[in-house]
């Protein structure tokens, strides 16, 4: 008989540093058919009075051509990440298919806001340092996270949900997000797009679509002279969903206008999938880390 001892000893985990915790279905807004959640994740070591140190926040929007974002996608993603000191909070908002003439105009861009007041207003709940917010978004979502980042305390996009809270972020992260509609739309062929589609319910009717796909175009808003936080633009060069070419002119412009911008192209990368490395996760949270001075 094999007597020798397979007792392993190791040291405890005091500080609980690399996991995180989920807590599901956190209500945020009361807005659309049924109160809009978000999930958010903390890592351990803030959890039960543990740490004293406030958080650096990520909000997170998954993609979803502007229809209803699954907040599950990137969980494992979120996770890891609130593993590494951060708050991390995935959100979503109201499907565009169901607008109807009349109603908020971006709603998915309000409630990306109304979102982010929500959280700064529950920081201390949270332990969330509300100084400290990054707004990380994928394809439509990348969208988003330009707009937000383009329209900080925008009185047109403010709701009356956490009114005077402000929305502003501290930097912003596009991946892969269409920056010109009216081009895109172009670009898939417009003729043969039905009427149900994405960008028709989006945008209302045919007699304002011109002007609300401008609207929600950062490549087309007027940035010069601003003061904009700091933006990452992500792409892969082989994108078949949205032109690689919407986030080199994004990024063209903003750098041309003296803005704080990096980008990162994945070589032969397509929409999502093998976009995605460690590597690439590591550059993403480095950037965030800088610019949130942690």
């Amino acid at each position: 008989m094999n007597s020798e001892k397979r007792i392993t000893k190791l040291k405890c985990n005091p500080a609980m540093d690399g996991f995180s915790e989920f807590f599901a279905d956190i209500p945020f807004s009361k807005a659309g058919k049924g109160k809009l959640t978000l999930t958010l994740a903390l890592p351990w070591s803030s959890l039960g009075g543990k740490s004293g140190a406030k958080l650096p926040l990520i909000v997170f929007l998954q993609g979803s051509g502007f229809t209803s974002p699954n907040k599950n996608y990137q969980l494992p993603l979120i996770g890891a990440i609130a593993a590494k000191g951060f708050a991390v909070a995935t959100i979503t908002h109201r499907n565009c298919h169901d607008y109807t003439p009349g109603e908020d105009f971006p709603m998915y861009l309000k409630d990306a806001k109304c979102a982010i007041r929500f959280l700064r207003a529950n920081a201390d709940k949270y332990g969330i340092d509300p100084g400290k917010l990054a707004f990380w978004g994928t394809s439509s979502g990348g969208n988003t996270a330009l707009m937000v980042a383009l329209t900080g305390d925008d009185p047109r996009y403010e709701t009356e949900e956490y009114s005077g809270v402000s929305d502003s972020v501290c930097c912003a992260l596009d991946c892969f997000g269409p920056t010109d509609l009216p081009v895109l739309l172009s670009w898939h062929g417009a003729e043969s797009i039905p009427e149900d589609n994405t960008f028709f319910k989006l945008t209302a009717s045919t007699e304002i679509r011109s002007e609300r796909l401008c609207e929600i175009s950062p490549l087309l808003i007027d940035t010069k002279g601003r003061k904009l936080p700091p933006i990452l633009i992500l792409q892969g060069d082989s994108d078949p969903i949205v032109p690689y070419s919407q986030s080199i002119d994004m990024y063209n412009k903003l750098v041309a206008e003296g803005h704080d911008t990096e980008m990162i192209t994945v070589e032969g990368a397509p929409h999502e999938g093998p976009f995605w490395s460690g590597e690439l996760v590591d550059l993403a949270l480095s950037f965030i880390r800088r610019k949130l001075d942690i």
